[in-house]
């Protein structure tokens, strides 16, 4: 235990909480926790897991009498917890009588009072908007909720206000360069080159999109399920425009594992090998290659039970990945592709490939003039500014987005506010190939409902299950046999994306099974051991939140080998969690060849919630339902996730 941690342990011992939670708090606070806690105990809020009755009574075993209701710093504690509580679902912002009520609940006499001690004491910023709303707008039916109307003062936490408002400066800058890579000619005919060069086709939909692309600073490109062919084909055609205009391009996707699925679909589309550590290349319609036997439903290996002895998974790992942080993988050290050094004629570009964002803004700034971000609907506020920042004067960003997926798990809702503030350019990423049985499904879920599909190569497979315990037991089941049994996709491919963390069919749980299958052992390094499957919870050198890979060594930190190859180190215990089962909201900005996506009884159930778990799988998803019905009528019923934020009218009013 550090001197740190022992301190604040020390503070906690004399209030009556448990020691247990000096390390996050320490976190939480910083390097002055102890001396801050000791002087405030209402800090303890920082913590999710402590309640306002905690607090209180640890506060009044510190302070004695002098810990009243009315204490200003007891008040602006409780400002700050209702908008950290605000912050987890999402919201960036909390409009003043919104928080105001909220605090009342808490037993706050003055709700304003309470306000005011949070911006005084830097708990809270003060926001304020004159921006009237846009009432016409629709990025996609039903896609944009209602802005408030009646006010114009909202409160926020510091870092998430503030990140918040330098995305949509960074925006504006962007914004305001609006000079084109191409002319519209110049572009189509630069699409067309490329789709002869590349062997391929896009839409005209697409086509339009490109070129849009190349006029425009700042661009959102949505898209639909299945539409993962004709994405790497866009990106292939904005590769030929930074080639022919010597800008240059990065691409990037929110995670490693996106990224690695990415490069294999771009691989697929130009007929050649994805590499090592890539994986079979499939299209996210879920027309992969097919086993040859029909199932039984329930089961894509026709097997009722587990394989004989525990399964495993390939623990060999492949050497460490080259540092691609800063070029987006096109051109040396980030110099444009057909530079100075291009010679004479014209430079063939370099390959194109993705590179997880986390290193792609390592890098910053970048020295390309074309930037894009697929999986865009994944990323927030924060992550978004870093992005845009990154991006020098002149250069144009691209954002990739599902509009119908849920929003990120960060606050914000970067993708549509860019959108419904009409001051970027939408345009649409459509293929004209018929959608397989993912799509189909993922389509039919998009518009309410949850049919059967025909899924003649077990791309789909409904797996029915009567308790949480029952649907655990599945779950175990596909992943350690049934689809590598089956489909000859490796459990290591395969990913649980469950509706919750607690409960018999929650991710802790199901971490447990898996782990006892798949790599059992002690927890010999504070729960985990060697070989574990593990998520990342937090941002660090070349990693991000939602990353996963597999713990290869522990020598003081963490070694974990993410997809693709690179390794990164992790000092903080405290981002490490078992990764073969992850939330909805951690799989957001993930794609893996095989999804699990488990739905235990009594478990709120959302339109975008389901949509986003099932185009988490390029190649096949298992759904496993123990709602008894209650999956149906989330999809039918809860239409959209609201959240209230301010990009709108900070872009309109810049």
């Amino acid at each position: 235990m550090s001197e740190a941690v022992e301190q604040v342990n020390a503070v906690l011992d004399r209030m009556g909480a448990p020691g247990a939670l000096a390390p996050r708090l320490l976190a939480a606070l910083g390097p002055g926790a102890a001396a801050d806690l000791d002087a405030n105990p209402w800090l303890l809020l920082r913590l999710p897991q402590v309640s306002v009755e905690q607090a209180d009574f640890c506060a009044r075993r510190r302070l004695g009498d002098a810990a009243r209701p009315d204490d200003p710093r007891r008040l602006a504690a409780l400002t700050a917890h209702v908008l950290r509580l605000a912050a987890r679902r999402g919201n960036t912002v909390v409009e003043e009588k919104r928080l105001a009520a909220a605090v009342g609940k808490l037993g706050v006499a003055a709700p304003a009072a309470a306000l005011e001690a949070a911006a005084a004491d830097g708990s809270a910023v003060v926001l304020e908007s004159t921006d009237e709303p846009d009432e016409d707008f629709d990025f996609e039916e039903g896609g944009v909720p209602e802005l408030p109307e009646d006010t114009d003062r909202y409160y926020a936490l510091a870092d998430v206000g503030g990140a918040e408002q330098r995305l949509g400066e960074e925006l504006l800058r962007l914004i305001s360069g609006n000079d084109p890579i191409m002319d519209t000619a110049t572009a189509g005919e630069t699409v067309e080159a490329a789709e002869e060069r590349g062997g391929f086709s896009v839409s005209d939909r697409t086509r339009e999109a490109v070129v849009t692309a190349a006029l425009r600073p700042v661009t959102v490109l949505s898209h639909g399920p299945g539409d993962a062919g004709e994405i790497a084909r866009a990106l292939l055609c904005l590769h030929a425009i930074a080639a022919e205009s010597r800008v240059g391009i990065a691409v990037a996707a929110p995670t490693a594992q996106a990224a690695a699925a990415l490069d294999a679909e771009i691989a697929r589309v130009r007929g050649t090998d994805g590499g090592p550590g890539d994986g079979p290349a499939r299209d996210a319609s879920g027309e992969g290659d097919r086993a040859a036997a029909p199932a039984p439903a329930g089961d894509p290996g026709g097997g009722s039970g587990p394989a004989e002895g525990e399964g495993t998974e390939g623990s060999g790992a492949p050497e460490e990945a080259e540092e691609d942080a800063g070029d987006g993988g096109d051109g040396e050290e980030g110099t444009p592709e057909g530079g100075e050094d291009a010679g004479d004629g014209p430079a063939a570009p370099a390959p194109l490939r993705a590179v997880p964002l986390a290193a792609l803004t390592a890098g910053a700034p970048l020295t390309v003039g074309l930037v894009v971000l697929c999986e865009a609907m994944s990323v927030g506020a924060a992550r978004a500014a870093e992005l845009a920042a990154a991006c020098p004067d002149g250069a144009h960003l691209v954002l990739v987005a599902d509009p119908r997926q849920a929003p990120s798990a960060a606050p914000g809702r970067v993708a549509l506010d860019i959108a419904a503030s009409r001051t970027a350019h939408v345009a649409e990423i459509a293929g004209a190939e018929a959608p397989g049985p993912l799509a189909e499904l993922a389509a039919a879920v998009a518009a309410g409902g949850v049919p059967e599909v025909e899924a003649p190569g077990r791309e789909v497979v409904r797996v029915p299950a009567s308790s949480a315990e029952e649907a655990a037991h599945r779950v175990v089941q596909l992943v350690t046999d049934s689809i590598p049994r089956a489909l000859g996709i490796g459990a290591e491919d395969v990913q649980v994306v469950a509706a919750r963390e607690d409960g018999p069919a929650g991710t802790r749980s199901l971490n447990a099974g898996c782990k006892e299958r798949l790599n059992p052992g002690p927890g010999a390094h504070g729960g985990f051991d060697v070989g574990d499957r593990v998520l990342l919870a937090a941002s660090g050198p070349g990693f991000a939140p939602g990353d996963t890979g597999y713990l290869r060594e522990v020598d003081g930190e963490a070694v974990v080998e993410l997809t693709g190859g690179a390794r990164v180190r992790i000092a903080d215990p405290a981002a490490l969690r078992h990764g073969w089962a992850v939330t909805v909201a951690a799989a957001h900005g993930g794609l893996w060849p095989a999804v699990v996506a488990v739905f235990p009884p009594e478990v709120p159930v959302s339109r975008p919630q389901v949509y986003t778990a099932l185009t988490r799988a390029t190649r096949h998803v298992s759904v496993v339902d123990a709602t008894a019905g209650a999956l149906e009528t989330g999809v039918r019923d809860n239409a959209a996730l609201e959240r209230s934020t301010l990009l709108v009218r900070i872009l309109r009013e810049g």
